[in-house]
């Protein structure tokens, strides 16, 4: 139960600097800001472990200061890719 806590305070404070820090408008609400996070956690987990180890494994960040900067660097990209795919989809 703790761990799902941690996820969500966690999923909240990354998603919500990372909307902070993009330039442009993101929309959607609290849910949504979570989930950012939350995704965020797992890019920037496998990424991080992937330049540490050189392999590809599935990990996330943790709720700490490195892990929720690594967590916004995360969702930064999750920012970027959603953009790109939602302009691709408008052509």
């Amino acid at each position: 139960m703790l761990n799902i806590i941690a996820w969500i305070i966690l999923g909240l404070i990354a998603g919500a600097i990372a909307k902070a820090i993009y330039p442009g408008r993101q929309g959607g609400g609290i849910a949504s800001t979570m989930v950012l996070g939350i995704i965020g956690a797992v890019i920037g987990g496998i990424l991080i472990t992937l330049l540490e180890t050189g392999r590809f494994q599935l990990t996330a960040a943790t709720l700490s200061i490195p892990g929720v900067i690594v967590a916004v660097i995360g969702a930064i990209i999750a920012i970027f890719l959603w953009n790109l795919l939602a302009n691709r989809a408008t052509y």
